[in-house]
């Protein structure tokens, strides 16, 4: 038996306390690192990305995966057994365009109905057709034509839907830095992708609102950008992180404009995009992982995080001392999380939607993973906090159900409530952990 946290959910001297009645509760994932079965579906760009040599830490591929494609009963099974609302999924656009690709997702969809557990996909989650390029403008239109498709197929069941998975990443790993696929290393020159994406979302959320939809979010990331110091220079270098990864791409979202000075830097007729771009949300989704402390470009090139900061930046992201980290090396903050809920709550007002956490969580080694219940609760804790002091959360999603492949990280990090065990890929193992174990008593709990 797996052995869980001494003070579980229900009998615990200082429990979690309840959330608001109706509360989704739920976990997350995405196909291209779960699904497996490539040779069932197009090409994305993350196949061409992890085929060239040195770009996946362990040299690996998303080929096999989880092999959730052919497993998903099982791991559907665990979600009811977890006995979560809500079972948050990307749909992969390069299998959608494969011959009977969309037959995948209805029994997907079929079997989490049936299990009493709310299909919520996301659209876009970073595999794009290989065909594709987010610097071309057209790709936002095809990006409509595939979720009307989506959507007059699957609609019938699911209610919540999610346009695109944190296009901030995207744009600035893929594009920008290329430490993510598609590779591209264009530093500014990427703005263009981020704008389409964005563009894309508006025109998704369309192509839904004509399906008759009425349930539709993005899944944005965010956290707070800390000065390293309060020195002007780290001041401002962190207000210009904050305007890349923060407000670049929730502004134009929930005001329907850039920050001063952006909006000219973008391709297109950039007043009729924002109008796209801003059409009204149901929900707004909010990644959350950790804050970032920014100083003043320091010459020279540093990895943070695993990715490579190139000197040129006008920036450098600094270590925040005295807190622990995660086996990625990542800050654990949860006061963070409610700094961000409340600073989100007072810059946009009643400009705001109801917010969802559609990603937290960490990735520590182990089956017995007593670190991962700690993060989990001190960000339930922050989250709660949030909520006491006004702020409209109307629900939760652990990243991830399964360890799976984690990008150009490969197979090395875990951040599954569930591990797989990826030496045997016959079997590929589902072992719930101690988190998977105090998340359902905390699912009890708060019934």
């Amino acid at each position: 038996m797996i052995r869980r946290m001494v003070t579980d959910a229900r009998g615990a001297t200082n429990p979690i306390p309840q959330f608001p009645a109706g509360f989704l509760w739920g976990v997350s994932t995405s196909a291209h690192q779960i699904e497996g079965a490539t040779d069932e579906r197009g090409a994305s760009v993350w196949d061409a990305f992890t085929a060239e040599p040195g770009k996946v830490k362990d040299g690996s591929t998303a080929a096999v995966a989880c092999d959730h494609y052919h497993r998903y009963r099982e791991d559907v099974a665990l979600l009811a057994d977890l006995g979560v609302s809500a079972y948050r999924f990307s749909i992969s656009w390069p299998r959608v365009n494969a011959p009977k690709g969309l037959d995948f997702y209805d029994r997907l969809v079929d079997e989490l109905c049936a299990a009493g557990v709310r299909p919520v996909p996301t659209l876009f989650h970073w595999d794009l057709p290989v065909a594709l390029d987010w610097l071309d403008r057209d790709t936002a239109a095809r990006f409509a034509e595939y979720v009307s498709v989506v959507a007059e197929r699957l609609g019938d069941r699911v209610q919540k839907w999610i346009t695109i998975n944190e296009p901030a990443e995207h744009t600035l790993l893929g594009h920008a830095l290329g430490t993510h696929a598609p590779g591209k290393q264009l530093l500014f020159d990427a703005l263009p992708a981020a704008h389409h994406q964005l563009l894309a979302h508006g025109r998704a959320v369309q192509a839904l609102r004509a399906a008759g939809a009425t349930d539709i979010g993005i899944a944005n990331s965010h956290g707070p950008t800390w000065p390293a110091s309060e020195e002007q220079a780290d001041v401002e270098a962190a207000d210009f992180y904050d305007l890349l990864l923060n407000r670049l791409f929730a502004d134009p979202v929930l005001l329907g404009e850039y920050p001063h000075g952006v909006g000219e830097l973008m391709p297109g007729d950039v007043e009729a995009d924002l109008k796209v771009i801003g059409e009204p949300l149901d929900f707004y989704g909010i990644n959350y992982y950790a804050p970032t402390r920014v100083g003043a470009p320091q010459g020279t090139e540093i990895e943070f995080g695993g990715i490579s900061m190139p000197a040129e930046l006008p920036f450098s992201v600094r270590e925040i001392e005295g807190v622990p980290t995660t086996d990625f090396g990542w800050p654990v903050v949860p006061e963070g999380l409610t700094e961000l809920l409340t600073g989100f709550r007072d810059r946009y007002g009643d400009r705001l939607p109801p917010i969802v956490i559609t990603e937290n969580g960490c990735s520590y080694e182990g089956v017995d993973d007593q670190e991962r219940i700690a993060y989990l609760d001190g960000h339930l804790r922050a989250l709660h906090r949030a909520v006491e002091a006004g702020v409209d959360v109307r629900g939760y999603f652990v990243w991830s159900l399964l360890d799976n492949f984690e990008w150009a990280e490969g197979y090395a990090r875990r951040f599954g409530l569930v591990h797989v065990d990826f030496e045997d890929a016959t079997t590929l193992t589902r072992t719930p952990k101690a988190s998977y174990g105090w998340f359902q008593e905390l699912l009890r709990a708060q019934r």
